[in-house]
């Protein structure tokens, strides 16, 4: 019995292990989303009583990534506005249909076109959001969490927090006034990306 704990011990020891900030052990270049290691969260004022939380189930997003000259990365998000999730799947449709337009819109796209480093392991990715038919600058307030060998997927591996928020009625976004639904939508943002063209 003891004869297979151990490997397996030091197995889960080896990808428990602290990823690295450090440059020189970060490999540059394309890198993909893991969809199953992200989120895309949204929470909005509702009626004043609490923040609403909802989150989108189906993200797409590349980075081209140099941990040495993180301000050359470029950012491109992807996000099915039909995957929408509240835990409600009736209102989950209605929002799709209604409040996103999905139909017309079947797509929120988000394009970086400026990365600029705030601090230790922290920077500000300024773009453009396309969102129900209409367009607007956003910014992403990111941490970057570090990167590491994971050895239970033999990937490089990347992964950021990150924040932001922007007026829903930039976006034509639901037509309740805001002492229903308040125009502030809080983003939250986890994503863990592998290189792509890595050993799989």
């Amino acid at each position: 019995m003891y004869d297979r704990l151990i490997p397996l011990l030091a197995l889960f020891a080896a990808s428990c292990a602290t990823p690295t900030t450090d440059p020189r052990h970060l490999p540059a270049g394309e890198w993909q989303l893991d969809p199953a290691h992200a989120s895309v969260i949204w929470q909005v004022r509702h009626m004043g009583l609490s923040w609403y939380t909802g989150r989108f189930d189906t993200v797409d997003a590349r980075l081209d990534f140099d941990p040495a000259r993180p301000e050359a990365s470029r950012l491109t998000v992807h996000i099915d506005p039909a995957s929408i999730s509240t835990g409600d799947p009736g209102f989950d449709r209605q929002l799709a249909q209604d409040w996103f337009h999905a139909g017309r819109h079947p797509q929120i796209r988000f394009v970086s076109e400026r990365v600029d480093t705030t601090g230790e392991n922290r920077g500000r990715v300024e773009g453009l959001l396309f969102l129900n038919g209409h367009r607007a600058p956003l910014v992403l307030e990111v941490e970057f969490n570090g990167g590491l060998d994971n050895v239970l997927t033999g990937r490089d591996t990347i992964g950021f927090s990150a924040t932001a928020t922007l007026d829903r009625t930039d976006f034509g976004v639901g037509n309740l006034p805001q002492t229903v639904l308040g125009h502030e939508v809080r983003v939250i943002v986890e994503a863990e990306f592998v290189r792509r063209g890595a050993p799989t």
